[in-house]
């Protein structure tokens, strides 16, 4: 077959549409784009979930107008790709779901147990959500601080600026708000003065306690000037293989206090790891010394 034949197959195999009509994910170009997402972010996309990463990119292809995912490819691994696109790729291949109180066991260990441990040594308490998404667990975890009536700082930190947006606003509706016990609504959210619009915002006294940051957690150095307390990574490595999990756990414990604690998903373990951590209640550890 001559040149022109096999440019022309090419372009007919990346330029396929799928029933749905839209345009198909080669293997090859799956193969580049789950290759480039693990090298710079960490995540793990495995072969099942091709459909989900075509689906997510269509939107894409369509703001750059391109045609194909290899034209797509071919941008992002340039230079001018790298600088411009990166972020806005990221952001559509992360998953970011989370609730106000979730998995409120983790609270109300914080409240009974590390709270009065960590106050009684140090002025301010330092606590870390990694992975903070749209910011309902660092504005949970700066409440129940506030309740608690001890002095704190939070950093919340995302690899999405999309969400991290979204966070800073700290403006939620009525079905995220849900989760939060009424007296903690009253105290700290103001409901929009429109009637039409369900809406309320976290208090500025709350939001004045969070510092939002963008962070990969690929970076070699999180830029962090002081250790942490405790740590929030709920149902975030779970994005990871289990190579990556445990460097990542190391990384976060080289930023964690002595004795620190780190709070994990309930669907997350760290089974065969070497990491210096003791559990010390349903998915939160403690670091050892």
């Amino acid at each position: 077959m001559n040149k022109e034949g096999r440019e022309s197959t090419t372009m007919e195999c990346t330029t396929a549409q799928n029933p749905r009509g839209m345009v198909t994910l080669s293997p090859r170009d799956f193969s580049r784009l789950k290759g480039f997402i693990y090298t710079e972010c960490g995540i793990n996309i495995t072969d099942a979930k091709r459909t989900m990463l075509e689906t997510r990119l269509q939107k894409r292809l369509t703001k750059l107008d391109f045609s194909s995912f290899s034209q797509y490819c071919d941008y992002l691994f340039s230079p001018r790709g790298l600088e411009e696109e990166l972020t806005d790729m990221i952001d559509q291949v992360t998953t970011n779901k989370t609730d106000f109180f979730r998995e409120p066991g983790h609270f109300a260990y914080l409240t009974q147990k590390v709270l009065p441990e960590i106050s009684r040594i140090k002025r301010t308490v330092a606590v870390w959500s990694a992975g903070c998404s749209s910011g309902e667990e660092p504005y949970t975890l700066a409440m129940v601080l506030q309740e608690f009536g001890c002095n704190f700082i939070i950093l919340a930190t995302d690899i999405s600026t999309r969400v991290l947006g979204r966070a800073e606003l700290a403006i939620y509706d009525d079905e995220q708000v849900g989760p939060i016990p009424d007296p903690l609504k009253k105290k700290y959210l103001l409901k929009s003065k429109d009637p039409a619009k369900s809406l309320y915002r976290v208090i500025p006294e709350l939001r004045e306690r969070v510092r939002f940051r963008r962070l990969n957690f690929m970076d070699g150095d999180f830029g962090f000037r002081e250790p942490m307390d405790v740590i929030f990574c709920r149902n975030v490595i779970i994005y990871f293989d289990k190579p990556t999990q445990e460097r990542l756990l190391n990384k976060f414990c080289s930023h964690l206090s002595p004795k620190g604690y780190i709070f994990m998903g309930h669907s997350e373990t760290l089974l065969g790891m070497d990491v210096p951590l003791t559990p010390v209640a349903p998915t939160v550890y403690r670091k050892a010394l």
